[in-house]
């Protein structure tokens, strides 16, 4: 029955297999025996299900496992130091052999400088050049997160030996859904798709299932600056080639992966005032150096703000219950100008973006504000009407006089921010300033100026001098 098999679909979703794992572990299982059943399990569930384990239990499985297998599971931990300290130098060394080098370098990385040198001394000459290889470049650059995990053949090579050399590559390497086409001067000439060449007559000629124009990227680009063009080809891998055309590694849709969530978490702190993402491993003096200038900057820009708030005064005093509501239109048009600067920051990317095309982006976010702000009016008005004369004696009329102020408020307010969140990235984008570091906090402050001004300055004209409320 269709019904019986959606209850099986969502029993499947929701199996614990870190549980199971942990179970198997602990029944006492011969070491042959273990291997075989955790053999059925994903390393990234085994990964969870060691983190749970005691030290002398991952021994245990350790060994049980081996290496190759301990190797992938250690791919999939966020911090593989406190694992890899468990190993002697010479088992560490092998394991991290074993990954791939991009996966090995992050390994590493989690290391101290003396516990990093110890195992790369260790390391075969292939693995240590790889991990070396990967270590020279700066993080922000493609060829610190590239692998060397993939099949390479030569263009002059027949439909069987190309067949012949992925069997033998596949041992070491298992991105295999891709393979990519060296000249005879270890240049890159293009790519084949693993199907193409499987079903491809063995008396065809290779140079007809190679891809010559095939997508790429250069070891020094910054990871920033080609992450939408990768994400763009949505391709397994794609190859990493040095200045001359050498092909050096390639990024795999998994890196990709993993590049993205590190661009969100590093845009999502610069849109905090951080020039950079912190870790529990930075120290105080570092964190307060990255935020303290931030800071003070605000500081000062906040006591503007405060400043124009004490003009307001003689508002406060006749009306005080106009202070009630200040925060909820400081809040929304705040809200509104921290969407219009992500919209933003996210169309910026496009070094096409012509003139017209900004316009057009200030004139469509304008009128989201004018829309948004008009229905938060229109439901502020009815809402806080009521709210004002039950639960503050206000009479009718005047109850729906404040609410109507708050209203309007709102509706200016959320335009000007609209106008602001959009127009101040774009003046940073245009000054070579990166608009993610400098906007979040400076259109948060000016928000908060608009909306000050606008609210008090028609509680004063409008509740006070036109209609004498207070």
């Amino acid at each position: 029955m269709p019904g019986n098999g959606k209850r099986r679909d969502q029993t499947m979703q929701k199996k614990n297999y870190v549980q199971e794992i942990l179970e198997i572990i602990h029944s006492g299982l011969p070491q042959a025996e273990l291997a075989e059943k955790l053999s059925d399990y994903h390393e990234n569930d085994l990964a969870d299900a060691l983190t749970v384990l005691t030290p002398e239990e991952r021994q245990k499985v350790y060994t049980a496992l081996g290496v190759d297998t301990v190797a992938e599971i250690f791919s999939y931990l966020d911090d593989a130091e406190p694992y890899l300290k468990e190993l002697d130098p010479e088992r560490a060394a092998r394991v991290i052999s074993h990954m791939d080098s991009d996966d090995a370098v992050d390994a590493l990385d989690d290391l101290e400088e003396d516990d990093k040198a110890k195992i790369v001394h260790q390391l075969d000459k292939d693995a240590a050049d790889d991990v070396k290889l990967l270590l020279s470049y700066n993080e922000d650059e493609i060829g610190s997160c590239m692998t060397t995990n993939y099949i390479c053949i030569r263009r002059d090579m027949t439909i069987r030996q190309a067949m012949s050399e992925l069997v033998k590559q596949a041992g070491e390497n298992d991105n295999i859904s891709t393979l990519y086409v060296v000249d005879e001067n270890e240049h890159f000439y293009g790519a084949i798709d693993l199907k193409d060449l499987i079903v491809a007559r063995a008396e065809e000629r290779l140079e007809k299932l190679i891809a010559r124009s095939y997508p790429y990227v250069t070891d020094h680009e910054k990871i920033s600056d080609c992450i939408d063009r990768i994400v763009d080809y949505a391709e397994r891998s794609l190859p990493v080639l040095n200045d001359s055309g050498k092909l050096l590694g390639i990024i795999t849709s998994a890196d990709v992966v993993e590049l993205v969530d590190d661009e969100m978490g590093d845009d999502y702190a610069k849109l905090g005032g951080l020039t950079s993402e912190e870790d529990l491993n930075e120290g105080v003096f570092q964190s307060v150096k990255k935020r303290l200038p931030w800071l003070i900057a605000l500081l000062f820009l906040g006591m503007l703000v405060s400043s124009v708030v004490g003009a307001f005064e003689s508002v406060v005093a006749v009306l005080p219950i106009v202070i009630c509501f200040q925060s909820m239109v400081l809040d929304m048009a705040g809200n509104v100008g921290t969407q219009s600067l992500a919209v933003t920051i996210r169309v910026l990317v496009d070094e096409n973006l012509t003139t017209a095309k900004k316009l057009q982006l200030l004139w469509k976010e304008m009128r989201v504000g004018l829309t948004n702000g008009a229905l938060l009016a229109v439901l502020a008005l009815g809402f806080l009407g009521c709210y004002i004369h039950f639960f503050k004696a206000y009479a009718w009329g005047e109850a729906f006089l404040l609410s109507g102020c708050v209203g309007v408020s709102l509706v200016v307010a959320m335009v000007i921010s609209s106008l602001v969140g959009t127009v101040i990235p774009m003046l940073f984008h245009k000054i070579h300033i990166d608009p993610a570091v400098a906007s979040g906090p400076l259109i948060t402050t000016i928000n908060d100026l608009v909306a000050v001004v606008v609210y008090y300055g028609l509680a004063a004209v409008v509740l006070i001098d036109m209609f004498h409320l207070g």
